[in-house]
């Protein structure tokens, strides 16, 4: 019997999260020691790779998150876990190149384009209005719990399995979540709007919502950029260093990743304290100028660019869960899903262009062994997430 309601629904939705974010970062996880060696990739190349998930995402969103405002969301969240586990499970068998990689990884993207946002409208459309914010915060937080699960368990199961293990242990995770869609209560679908399922006109004319949007899509573009490329720059700095109580890579990823829950539900208290808008601005300013800290001493102390990355950890996912609450408080009732699509399609096509420009930014400066190079690729970070405080300023709202 389907049982799951209230605080019960919203924790399982949290567990479900990490379960469908299991594979979520193993191409950034094992492509330095991994891929890269075995492909013969570039940067460039690699960051392509790892931006596929978020391109097929991308393609994908605008349709599977516009049907929620058609059908059930439910039915679409258990439809696009299984999918994600399927996809995540080819990529282990099928993968032999840069290019079959990046097939089967578009397609996993593509696939969680079916559980995260859709996920969001399953858990939002079964709440009370007063819980909203909080239990979206909790739901956009664990996400970051997820990422944490996905860097610590996809590389030690490559260091001691292998690659392939890697990927075939993780995309069992997302059945979790299609567990937690099949014992939801099902609910009758919203009643039709009319017009085009696609048609984008009323989201772009909603400029409360679209402030948040675009500002979304600049806190995205720092994310990814950060996640896709983190591994690879501590990689440079114990090899620079040569300091044998440096903590390794797959512990960084981890700390970094976990930080980022508390980060996102402090975030967001301060924005119910003094504001969305200030508290949005503030954060993401901050961020920038962390990430040009870290460039700019991307050739000084190990123990400094430590607590650097700890920091940033904190600013880059803080002002994750405020900027979706945001968009879902202005978001017309009749266009909800529609509007959750344009947020993912905006802030996952920028998450695609990210990992690539930081890729053509260590390219351009020498490669991932040059400090100077690192310093260009924090540039790019830095330069991205400051567009999120001018969305929201010149939004006229």
């Amino acid at each position: 019997m389907n049982k799951l309601q209230g605080k019960a629904l919203v924790w399982a939705m949290c567990i479900g999260q990490v379960g469908n974010l299991l594979p979520h970062v193993v191409v950034p996880a094992v492509m330095v020691q991994h891929l890269m060696p075995l492909w013969g990739m570039t940067n460039a190349q690699a960051g392509l790779l790892a931006a596929a998930y978020a391109a097929g995402y991308m393609a994908a969103v605008p349709l599977l998150s516009a049907l929620t405002d058609r059908y059930d969301a439910r039915r679409i969240l258990l439809i696009g876990s299984l999918c994600s586990a399927l996809s995540t499970l080819a990529f282990a068998v099928l993968a032999t190149s840069w290019l079959t990689g990046m097939v089967c990884w578009a397609l996993a993207g593509a696939s969680f384009a079916g559980a995260y946002m859709p996920g969001l409208r399953a858990l939002t459309d079964r709440l009370q209005a007063e819980d909203t914010s909080r239990s979206i915060t909790l739901y956009t937080s664990s996400y970051s719990m997820g990422v944490g699960f996905s860097f610590l368990v996809s590389q030690l199961v490559a260091e001691a399995f292998g690659w392939r293990w890697s990927f075939g242990v993780t995309g069992l995770g997302p059945l979790i979540m299609a567990f937690v869609a099949w014992q939801m209560i099902p609910i009758r679908p919203p009643a039709p709007t009319g017009g085009h399922l696609l048609d984008v006109r009323p989201v772009l004319r909603n400029r409360p919502a679209m402030a948040y949007i675009l500002s979304y899509g600049a806190h995205c573009f720092e994310l990814y950029g950060f996640r896709t490329w983190l591994v690879a720059f501590w990689t440079f700095v114990i090899a620079r260093h040569q300091v044998g109580s440096l903590p390794e890579p797959v512990t960084v990823s981890f700390w970094v990743s976990l930080l980022a829950m508390p980060a996102s539900i402090i975030g967001n208290e301060l924005s119910l304290r003094y504001g969305r808008k200030r508290a949005i601005a503030w954060i993401q300013v901050t961020s920038a100028l962390t990430a040009l800290s870290l460039g700019v001493w991307a050739g000084g102390s190990a123990w400094v660019l430590l607590i650097l990355i700890l920091f940033y950890a904190i600013t880059v996912p803080a002002d994750s869960g405020s900027l979706t609450a945001g968009m879902m408080s202005h978001a017309q009732a009749q266009f909800k899903g529609l509007t959750l699509a344009v947020h993912s399609t905006v802030g996952f096509g920028l998450s695609a262009l990210s990992g690539w420009m930081v890729g053509l930014a260590l390219d351009s400066q020498g490669g991932a062994q040059e400090p100077q190079a690192w310093l260009a690729a924090f540039g790019v970070l830095a330069a991205g997430i400051m567009l999120g405080p001018l969305a929201l300023r010149f939004s006229k709202h």
